[in-house]
């Protein structure tokens, strides 16, 4: 488990990495995005590479990003049943949903794909519009977003395990910055609610 360990925490590390550099990429599409709306408005025209590379931006971001929000466990979840289990259990659910949905789905859609990609980097596929960009780099993003979700998946796999075994902690136990903001925020408007409700009893005592 030690060595399983250390090779999580080298996945943990590759994925933290990426994410916070893809997050670059947001401020350039909106760059992009804005100067093209911008020349389009004021100039009455607009360049294809330069609407393409939006998409392109957009790919990156969400394949090259989906293993970072795994790792921060940030990714959508459905807890309607499972937040009602103990932390043992919702760990239980999380292994059975990585080893038969997750790590299938993406380990199929990579070998699909990859033929794919390989055909448009072998023919130096360029985009059909006039002025568009060659094609195989956008096409790219899914094999690596793809494999660098596996990795986490693995990672995730191991740290369940590993709590489950009493050798980690529990990995559920993460929260965003912006889960934890609004928890808190949470919290203090019931504790306000509670506070104006007692208040609210004690006038209505002092009254009668």
């Amino acid at each position: 488990m030690p060595f399983l360990l250390r090779i999580s925490r080298l996945i943990d590390w590759i994925n933290e990495r990426v994410g916070r550099s893809v997050m670059w990429l947001v401020l350039i599409a909106v760059l992009i995005s804005a100067g093209n709306a911008l020349v389009r408005k004021l100039f009455n025209t607009s360049s294809n590479a330069l609407l393409e590379i939006q998409w392109y931006l957009f790919a990156a971001i969400f394949m090259l990003a989906a293993g970072y929000t795994f790792l921060r466990n940030e990714h959508v979840r459905i807890d309607v049943l499972t937040s009602r289990l103990s932390p043992r259990m919702q760990n239980i659910v999380d292994i059975v949903g990585i080893i038969l949905f997750l790590m299938p789905m993406a380990a199929l859609i990579l070998w699909l794909s990859w033929p794919i990609v390989m055909n448009s980097l072998q023919s130096g596929e360029m985009s059909q519009n006039s002025g568009g960009l060659i094609r195989w780099p956008v096409k790219m993003m899914l094999p690596l977003g793809l494999g660098l979700l596996l990795l986490q998946a693995l990672s995730e796999l191991i740290k369940r395990i590993a709590f489950l075994s009493g050798h980690g902690p529990n990995p559920l136990l993460k929260r965003g910055a912006a889960v934890a903001a609004a928890e808190e925020l949470m919290a203090a408007i019931k504790a306000q609610d509670k506070l104006g409700g007692k208040e609210g009893g004690g006038s209505g005592g002092v009254v009668k």
